[in-house]
């Protein structure tokens, strides 16, 4: 029981791979790392955001880009909007939740900069007002949800959807995306 369990979990995954990387996204994929790229070669820096699996998401990519991926080298400039309680709480109690982390924008984001911004469902308020100021601030933002991409996918300047309606599944294929992005930015900064 156990066993066949685990399998049709692992088979669900299999095929959320397989629809999730196919020539559309591989496209979206390439389009969202050359600005990546763009951005850290002028002096941006990435900001991430999330919520809950989406929020340890965000933070891991981050480590990736300030600490390494593979490669010893310099530390490249990102901020997960999701660790500052702080702020996170201050800001969620004197304005609402739904603006945790578009004040962070408006306070840390430059013209330049990217935003990573991901929600599973594609529809979470506050990630949808984080692009929305990003907009404003002239921030490139790149979405990554999952199912049909919700508002998201029309609102964010480019999309990574995950091919699936499972939430599982959609956070593994964000991250296993954002460590090819960061494998490959590595590649162009670094050699390889």
């Amino acid at each position: 029981m156990i066993r066949e369990n685990l399998q049709q979990i692992l088979n669900e995954h299999r095929t959320a791979v397989e629809k999730s990387f196919d020539q559309d996204s591989l496209e979206a994929l390439e389009l969202i790392t050359r600005e990546i790229l763009k951005s850290l070669k002028t002096g941006g820096k990435i900001l991430l955001c999330g919520n809950g699996g989406s929020a340890a998401d965000s933070q891991h990519i981050a480590a990736e880009f300030i600490g390494r991926f593979k490669k010893e080298r310099k530390s490249l400039p990102a901020i997960a909007l999701t660790t500052d309680t702080s702020i996170l709480t201050a800001v969620a109690n004197d304005y609402s939740y739904d603006q945790i982390f578009s004040r962070q924008i408006e306070g840390l984001g430059r013209k330049g900069d990217i935003l990573i911004a991901l929600s599973t469902s594609g529809n979470s308020k506050n990630i949808l007002r984080a692009v929305q100021q990003a907009k404003a601030q002239e921030i490139v933002s790149a979405g990554f949800t999952g199912a049909d991409g919700g508002e998201l996918k029309r609102l964010a300047d480019m999309c990574f959807r995950a091919k699936t309606q499972k939430t599982p599944h959609i956070q593994e294929m964000h991250i296993t995306a954002l460590h090819a992005i960061s494998e490959a930015v590595e590649n162009v900064l670094f050699g390889g």
